[in-house]
Formats: structure tokens, sequence, C-alpha cells
């Protein structure tokens, strides 16, 4: 099959519309008309990932996060996401990215499986419209309730990380929590708004921690990386449900940073 087939349901299932405008989605580098028989998944494209892109013999890249984000002047050697494009050229191998997109109607309703809330509502609203209401990320309540302790244990383990950060006294008792998979400190007054006791995101840094904590609601950091790479294993068995045919590998999951902590 030819990208552009695949392109054509992603664009109706996901379609681009959906994104923020500040995004940059959909084929960023490449031939919609080449031969596509193996799609290679990512959260990003870095160096490293082309290189096991191009080393398992794939011939379309379909990333999460955009490799580029604002316009590009110049594409050259000079630079490392010119060096990319230029590779990608190089390889043949179409570039696609679905980034808020896929935020709004794919990794929203996903990560609040993989955290367990049920019943739940969108916690960003972006569009109330005749296909009903959409936006970033979930908000719902829990199995039962817990205490911030092992309601963090409880996400460590479902998404299968070797840390998190909690900001909140574990033993405090959690019975609705909110996610924003990325990094979501901007709506932790819509997880405030929506009742959540918890609130699960990545990119918490120190003054935004504390402060939540304050006002009242307890956050569990579980990492930009951590809450997005699930976008990989979703969207192969999505692919293979509808295109059988084609191969699809997924970059191999590796948390960007080492934590170092006391031997």
């Amino acid at each position: 099959m030819k990208a552009c087939e695949l392109i054509c349901w992603l664009e109706k299932e996901y379609p681009s519309s959906a994104a923020e405008n500040w995004d940059n989605v959909g084929l960023l580098v490449g031939d919609d008309q080449k031969e596509t028989f193996h799609i290679f998944l990512a959260l990003d494209l870095t160096d490293k990932v082309l290189e096991e892109a191009v080393a398992c013999g794939a011939d379309m890249i379909l990333t999460h996060h955009p490799m580029i984000f604002s316009g590009m002047k110049k594409i050259n050697t000079h630079d490392f996401t010119g060096r990319k494009v230029i590779r990608l050229i190089r390889e043949d191998i179409p570039y696609y990215a679905m980034h808020t997109n896929y935020d709004i109607l794919g990794m929203a309703d996903l990560s609040a499986e993989y955290i367990g809330i049920s019943k739940t509502s969108v916690l960003s609203v972006t569009e109330d419209g005749p296909e009903g209401v959409q936006g970033f990320g979930r908000v719902g309540d829990l199995p039962k309730e817990m205490s911030l302790g092992e309601y963090a244990g409880f996400v460590k383990d479902s998404l299968k990380l070797k840390d998190v950060r909690v900001y909140g006294d574990l033993d405090m008792p959690v019975k609705r929590a909110a996610i924003c998979t990325g990094s979501g400190k901007s709506m932790i007054p819509d997880a405030m708004a929506a009742g959540a006791d918890v609130y699960v995101t990545g990119d918490i840094d120190h003054h935004t921690g504390i402060d939540a904590l304050q006002a009242g609601l307890a956050v569990i950091d579980a990492g930009h990386y951590g809450t997005e790479y699930i976008f990989m294993e979703a969207m192969k068995k999505r692919i293979q449900e509808v295109f059988g045919g084609l191969k699809v590998t997924c970059a191999k999951v590796q948390c960007p940073y080492t934590l170092l902590a006391d031997m």
C-alpha cells in the first residue's frame, strides 16, 4: 500500500484539524506516494530512533511528538533537525506526526484506562459540538478509596515506571483522580475545579508542585515520557486491526533520563 492510504485513515481517525494551532502535525517529511510495508512508531524522532528505524528496514515513521515545531529557514547538516530531515529524504522514509490531535482523540481515554479511573469526563474542553465534548485529559473515580501512596504505587506499576514523584502526604485518602499526559501543569486549575483529589501528569516544577499541594491537590509526576510512551503500543494495535498486512515496529521503550539514587 502507499503511505497516503495510511495517512488518509489517520486523518479520518485523528484529524489534524483537532490539533492546537501552535502544533505541527501531519506529513512533515517525504513522499506520500511511497509504497509502504513497514511502519516504525516512536514517541520522539531522535537520532537513535532514526537509526533504529533504518536498521529494521522501516519505510515510514510515525511519532507522537513532531520533530519540526517551527519554521525552518535552512536545512543542512549543521543542525541536528536538518540532519534528520536530510537522512529521511536520503533513505526515502516518509515521516508523519500526530501530537495534540492524538492527545485529544486517543491519549486522553487511553491514559485514563492505564491509571484506573472510571466514569470519566473531559478535563480541559477544547470543543463542545455536535459530536460531543472533546479536549485534553480525563477526570474520574478510582475503583475504591486508597491512600495517596498506594495510588502512586499503582500508577507507577501500571505505566511500568521505575519512579514517580509525589507531592502530598502519602497517607492522605484519594478517591477521585485526573490525568493529562505529557506536560500538564496548566490544567491544574481544571483538575481542582473537577473535584480531583490527585492529579497525574508530567513535567511538574518545584513551585507548581508545592503550590498545587497548598491549594489542596496532590500531584503524581509520572514524567513526560512515562505518561506518553503508551502511544506506541496503542497505535500499533490500532493500525494492525485495520491494516493487517502492514508490519509495525515500536521503538525500544527507554526513559530518556537516568535516576541516580543513594547507594
